[in-house]
């Protein structure tokens, strides 16, 4: 079973997580990194729907980058959009766990104020 670690401000928050009974969320390719956030409550931004179409998405993996999926083309192409590019840098909702990995959200892509008007105050689910 997966442990997969989002570090929020310095936080980290690290959940186990049985990828193949995970509720798919929809949002990025199943079981990947934005899928687990969140399945598990963990937000990020993915103002795309997790489409591909935007970087709202990135993250910087600080470990595990080996058990995440390849870097494709299209993630490629998008992520060089991405302000703040790391080699490190992944879409979330591309990056596919297949074992531990630990990723930062950083700060300039989390959007505080959400859709009804409510605030994030740093303490998530």
């Amino acid at each position: 079973m997966p442990r997969v670690t989002f570090v929020l401000d310095g936080e980290r928050r690290s959940f186990d997580v049985e990828l193949a009974t995970l509720p798919y969320q929809h949002h990025g390719l199943p079981g990947s990194l934005l899928d687990v956030a969140l399945g598990v409550g963990v937000p990020i931004e993915h103002a795309c729907g997790g489409n591909c179409a935007c970087t709202t998405c990135h993250v910087i993996v600080t470990s595990g980058a080996e058990h995440l999926s390849e870097l494709e083309d299209d993630e490629a192409d998008r992520l060089d959009t991405a302000w703040d590019l790391t080699p490190q840098s992944r879409l979330a909702c591309r990056a596919v766990v297949s074992g531990d990995v630990e990723c930062e959200i950083p700060a300039y892509t989390r959007n505080y104020v959400e859709e009804g008007g409510g605030l994030r105050l740093g303490k998530h689910a």
